[in-house]
């Protein structure tokens, strides 16, 4: 049996009109204005929001693990004229970069082994809508160059396809690295760097709004405890003391897992205890909270046992080192010496550990072995 012959594709024909598949019912939105807070410096991520929401320009958001950064980026496109369309989210770190870039453009039948049919990508997903990208600084180079061409022509190509889609996306990005350094370091495309920093909000770590910790964690114990059904908990006055004392490495993300386990477990005890004696490791290995310098009372007691020694520092990088080669290895202590605090708050429960930091389980016991930290180091 003979088939029809296909007529071939011009080299001048237009661009394809984007598949526009049915959108999923959206996830419920929450409250994006008690989540972020009332401090000041909430206060003008809120105001950047207002007035970026209702443009085309590209967003990017910056900040530490836990921060709330796509809940900004779904309050940019809820305040936006796209807010009716689709919201479509990405994390560019979940994947490899063979798969994301399918997961991103689509692909042709044929285009690889294993692809037996068209199969559209997030973008068109998102056409008319937002893209949200997180974690944007973990694409290859290869990828960021495609993401540069949609960017500027709102073109691309789907993986084994012959003709350029057309689509109108509203990017949103998000990072919690240094981007400069790593266009320095020739590891992110400067071009791309200033295609994605037209308007950049920066959110600042819950440490630095320490005055927010209480009503975060009322909301939290409000919302917890009607979602699983639970009666109200009512903290101790010292549970919201030792809260506000804290560091929080992991940010609003870590407020929000401790007070749900609270809320499940139906007491705060173990929560007081844990925080207490990751307060008290802190002030044993860098010295007092400067919050609480010259407090008449010290916020926690020193435990009678002696003090568990932090990683011994490795040996400093030399001065006649370039400066390059000085910065990552500060980073890398840096990075070492929170990994180190977060497995002594979490009594080494690896995983608690590797959501608080917000990075997969392997990825965690990777960077342990790396940085040679043990529980007798």
């Amino acid at each position: 049996m003979q088939w029809p012959t296909q007529p071939r594709l011009s080299e001048t024909r237009e661009p394809e009109t984007p598949y526009v598949p049915e959108s999923p019912s959206p996830p419920p939105r929450r409250l994006i204005g008690e989540l972020l807070g009332t401090s000041d410096q909430m206060c003008e991520v809120r105001a950047l929001i207002d007035r970026v929401a209702d443009t085309d320009v590209t967003v990017l958001i910056r900040g530490e693990s836990g921060t709330g950064k796509e809940l900004v980026a779904r309050g940019v496109h809820d305040a936006s004229p796209r807010r009716d369309r689709t919201f479509v989210k990405v994390n560019c770190a979940a994947l490899p970069s063979e798969l994301l870039e399918s997961e991103l453009f689509g692909f042709e039948r044929g285009a690889f082994t294993g692809a037996i049919q068209h199969k559209p990508g997030k973008f068109e997903f998102a056409n008319h809508g937002t893209m949200f990208l997180d974690e944007i600084s973990e694409m290859s180079a290869p990828l960021q160059s495609k993401l540069l061409q949609v960017l500027q022509d709102g073109e691309f190509a789907r993986l084994g396809g012959r003709q350029d889609v057309r689509v109108d996306v509203r990017v949103v990005a998000a990072t919690n690295r240094d981007l400069e350094g790593a266009v320095a370091d020739g590891q992110f495309r400067e071009d791309l760097y200033f295609r994605l920093n037209v308007v950049c909000i920066t959110l600042p770590p819950l440490r630095q709004r320490r005055d927010e910790i209480r009503p975060l964690t009322q909301y939290f114990l409000a919302r917890y405890s009607e979602h699983y059904n639970k009666p109200p908990l009512a903290l101790a006055t010292d549970t919201l003391r030792l809260f506000a004392e804290y560091d929080w490495p992991g940010n609003v993300r870590e407020l929000e897992n401790l007070v749900k386990r609270m809320v499940i477990l139906g007491t705060d005890t173990a929560i007081r205890r844990d925080v207490a004696d990751a307060i008290a490791g802190r002030a044993q290995r860098t010295g007092p909270i400067p919050a609480l310098q010259g407090s008449a009372q010290p916020a926690v007691a020193p435990p009678a046992a002696a003090p568990v020694p932090a990683p011994a520092p490795a040996a400093p990088a030399p001065l006649c080192g370039s400066l390059k080669d000085i910065g990552r290895t500060a980073a890398r202590e840096a990075e070492r010496e929170l990994i180190y605090r977060t497995l002594q708050q979490t009594r080494w429960n690896r995983r608690e550990a590797a959501e608080i930091l917000g990075i997969s389980y392997k990825a965690l016991l990777y960077k342990i072995k790396e940085a040679e930290l043990d529980k007798a180091s």
